[in-house]
């Protein structure tokens, strides 16, 4: 934030505390590296988030790719009608049960995922780390954005992998309103 903002750590900290203190973002420790700290806009706010273009080429990526970063692949193919894809910075052997069963729930299907490991990533592709470890695994110079996601195989219940299904929806769903406008408006998006 310091190197997008170009203001100090005492100043970029002021304004971080301010808008905390307001309710607009929140900031969480890394589950990978708790010493690190990721800010985030909380959900009822995320309109005041719009981005300039809504990536094209996505990659979702989790270290095991076996349920968040398949969920948010097939999530984003559906909201946004462009292809996903997922990966794994350490790929589990299979998709977790409970994740294609929470899939299967809300109309997707993931019964023929399966985990694959991340490659060289193209120009104009987009990672979405899905994941405090993988973020950390991944060099900074790519394109890329972070959702901190709590790892519901870790939780093993259903209530875990439905609250990763409704984390994920929070923050593509803006995204893919956001690619509709965009198509609809052919050029006048802004």
């Amino acid at each position: 934030l310091i190197d997008l903002t170009r203001l100090s750590s005492a100043l970029l900290t002021h304004h971080l505390d301010v808008l905390e203190a307001a309710g607009i973002t929140e900031r969480t420790p890394s589950r990978a590296d708790g010493r690190k700290r990721f800010v985030r806009l909380l959900p009822r706010h995320r309109e005041l988030l719009r981005v300039a273009t809504v990536p094209q080429d996505v990659v979702f990526v989790c270290t095991h790719n076996s349920a968040r970063s398949q969920l948010a692949a097939a999530l984003w193919t559906r909201l946004t009608g462009r292809r996903a894809r997922s990966a794994g910075t350490q790929p589990a052997e299979r998709v977790h049960p409970s994740a294609v069963e929470v899939a299967r729930h809300h109309g997707l299907d993931l019964r023929r995922a399966r985990p694959s490991r991340l490659g060289a990533v193209g120009r104009g592709t987009t990672l979405v780390t899905v994941c405090d470890q993988a973020h950390d695994e991944i060099p900074q110079a790519l394109d890329r954005l972070h959702w901190s996601i709590a790892d519901p195989v870790e939780i093993g219940t259903t209530e875990a992998f439905e609250q990763t299904f409704t984390a994920l929806t929070e923050r593509i769903a803006p995204l893919a309103a956001q690619a509709t406008t965009n198509t609809s408006t052919k050029g006048t998006y802004k």
